[in-house]
């Protein structure tokens, strides 16, 4: 097959369709049944039940006593394997980050127009905390995260449509090196993050999200702008 052949051949529609699974398991809150994931997914129980079988057999995801489904294991061998070097330089500063100033700490890389989290750590002590898994997403135009990257990158880099008030959001985050957000992906939160640019890399950011804290806003970018040059220094970015 030539190179324009391969480049002219449809896109495998059930490996796009398993792939589709594990971003709905990713993004539930709980374990879904085959109907649930057959609705979401838009296809019939059987097609859904015959995809489930073969991502079951490689431990990518896996059911509950019910017969609900969840992500397996495997995929957490999977998602430690990306970018293992940031994860693993990152870890330490998201974890003093969150016990300092008990919030949840998390690194966020861009993904297309979305920001995915990559690794996220809970306060040891705190009494309440907001959980912020692994491979959650939203779209880079919403949330503190979003606009930290948005921050970093030319215009030409940002999504097609951006409205005038994400705009100003943005550059004024550009200005003091930090931005927040409020009610904008999860209702009640609250977010502040900074930019973390690694040469070589997607570009990413550092953030914290909380109900509410003691800590004030730039306090806070304060604490996570000394974390991103630690982790920058360590990865020669």
């Amino acid at each position: 097959m030539t190179t324009h052949d391969a480049a002219a051949s449809p896109a495998s529609q059930t490996l796009s369709r398993g792939i589709r699974i594990l971003e709905i398991l990713a993004d539930a809150r709980a374990a879904l049944s085959i109907d649930e994931i057959a609705r979401l997914l838009g296809v019939h129980r059987s097609v859904a039940y015959r995809l489930l079988r073969t991502l079951e057999d490689h431990g990518l995801i896996t059911r509950d006593s019910a017969g609900r489904i969840q992500l397996g294991a495997r995929m957490a061998a999977l998602a430690a394997g990306v970018a293992s070097d940031l994860q693993a330089e990152a870890l330490p500063e998201l974890t003093a980050v969150a016990n300092e100033l008990g919030t949840t700490c998390f690194l966020v890389v861009l993904d297309h127009d979305e920001c995915v989290t990559l690794v996220s750590v809970e306060p040891r002590h705190a009494i309440a905390s907001v959980a912020q898994r692994p491979g959650t997403r939203h779209p880079v135009t919403v949330g503190a995260p979003g606009k930290a990257i948005l921050s970093a990158l030319p215009r030409g880099d940002w999504p097609g449509e951006v409205c005038d008030r994400l705009t100003e959001e943005v550059t004024d985050a550009a200005t003091r090196g930090f931005a927040t957000s409020h009610d904008e992906v999860i209702p009640s939160l609250r977010s502040v993050s900074v930019p973390l640019s690694l040469r070589g890399r997607r570009p990413a950011a550092i953030a914290v999200v909380y109900v509410a804290s003691d800590h004030e806003p730039a306090e806070i970018a304060d604490r996570l702008q000394r974390s991103a040059s630690v982790i920058r220094e360590a990865l020669g970015g």
